[in-house]
């Protein structure tokens, strides 16, 4: 080996694949940081101790409302159906 080849290297953070090594994990370490920043600003409330009793009432008001939805429906379908008075 000659003396010429034995060149002073530069320092590591003066190469561009280093940087592009490390850009990896680090946007993987702020994306986690981000997301556990949202979680705990934006926390969901507690669920209620009567959830379901609530979710039947919810169940039952919904399906009163499709029934009056349908009611039109449902008369000009018997309507259509019913043979004529003579």
């Amino acid at each position: 080996m000659k003396k010429d080849d034995m060149t002073p290297s530069a320092p590591w953070w003066k190469y561009g694949h280093v940087w592009l090594v490390i850009a990896g994990p680090a946007a993987v370490v702020v994306a986690g940081v981000v997301t556990a920043v949202i979680a705990v600003r934006g926390a969901d409330p507690v669920v209620e101790a009567d959830y379901y009793r609530r979710g039947i009432e919810i169940n039952k008001a919904l399906a009163a409302a499709s029934e009056r939805a349908r009611l039109p429906a449902v008369q000009g379908r018997n309507h259509a159906a019913t043979p004529a008075q003579p």
